[in-house]
């Protein structure tokens, strides 16, 4: 075993230990949050939740292991479709649908996967986006489906068997925790023996290779993990709002994931939790400006892009490790 691998090994390796204004700067976060639906009305909260979480999959996939997918409509749409109609038909716990849906996300990410990951660039963008229009496809045409029409009236289910959803105050804390539990899979994933390979991986995979890392593993991987991702936010819509459509599973959704990773700003944590709080806000609140929304989202889009050239939290992180560094330095400077 080379000298690399053996730093990187997990029982070398320690858990990332956040700072303590990190901890209190979470601690804060998790707060607000809790109390904003007593604020905000909380299905719009639960509907940015979602996308953040579809978002930060597409964003763990492009920032830390540098595959850029078009395709994550299809992991979204059809863990949406099988949790609805697990919970519809079938009448499953809540919590079982939730699994059923993922399961089938998984599936599909590892099958999708397994094919795009022998190509790389654009020629793996375009794989990903071929699977997703076929998975459209399935969805227009499958009975179980409703077709154009969608998958109507899911109920709001029991979970575990014990805690009722029905309302929507009480769906929301428990969407909270699932979606919580996916950023903190990320940020476990981002900052371990695993996430310093695909890092590796990215930023020269020749180099990787040769070190002796099964690359194509360590990308499939990353990939049915983000396709997994992807797969709870959309069981969590669909049992939020009680409806699966066509939507879920079209590219614009992929399109508007990519968007909002974007805005947010690629390779970090808190990116897509802004770029959803920023698009889906501009979504809810110029809604009655009807077709015109697109073309303000066009020109948010094309301010951030001039402005913020890694996003808008990529960029102001940027800004605070160069004042910090301004700080540092300017002591030294006066020493000598």
């Amino acid at each position: 075993m080379s000298p690399v691998m053996n730093m990187l090994s997990p029982a070398d390796t320690p858990a990332p230990v956040l700072p303590t204004a990190t901890r209190w700067w979470i601690l804060v976060g998790i707060g607000l949050a809790c109390l904003a639906p007593w604020l905000v009305y909380p299905m719009f909260l639960i509907k940015l939740m979602c996308f953040a979480l579809l978002a930060a999959s597409v964003n763990f996939l492009i920032g830390y292991a540098g595959l850029l997918s078009f395709g994550h409509a299809m992991f979204f749409g059809a863990a949406a479709y099988v949790t609805g109609h697990a919970v519809k038909v079938w009448g499953w716990d809540g919590a079982a649908g939730i699994l059923a849906g993922v399961a089938v996300a998984a599936s599909f990410g590892l099958l999708t996967g397994f094919l795009a990951i022998r190509r790389q660039g654009i020629y793996f963008s375009m794989i990903t986006l071929a699977f997703a229009q076929l998975v459209y496809f399935l969805a227009l045409r499958m009975p179980f489906t409703g077709g154009e029409d969608g998958l109507q009236s899911v109920p709001r289910p029991m979970l575990l068997g014990f805690y009722d959803t029905s309302s929507t105050m009480s769906f929301y804390y428990a969407c909270l925790l699932a979606i919580g539990l996916g950023f903190w899979l990320i940020y476990r994933a981002v900052h371990s023996p695993f996430g310093q390979v695909l890092r590796a991986i990215r930023d020269n995979e020749p180099r990787a290779k040769s070190l002796g890392y099964p690359v194509n593993r360590y990308k499939l991987l990353a990939f049915v993990l983000s396709a997994t991702l992807a797969g709870l936010a959309g069981a969590m819509k669909v049992l939020a709002f009680q409806l699966a459509t066509l939507t879920d599973v079209s590219w614009t959704t992929s399109g508007e994931a990519l968007l909002i990773c974007i805005v947010g700003g690629l390779n970090t944590m808190l990116g897509p939790i802004v770029g959803s709080i920023v698009i889906g806000s501009m979504e809810h609140y110029l809604a009655g400006f009807a077709e015109w929304v697109l073309i303000i989202q066009g020109a948010v889009f094309v301010v951030v892009v001039m402005l913020f050239r890694k996003g808008i939290v990529g960029q102001l992180q940027a800004w605070w490790r160069e004042r910090q560094q301004r700080r540092t330095v300017a002591p030294l400077r006066k020493a000598t």
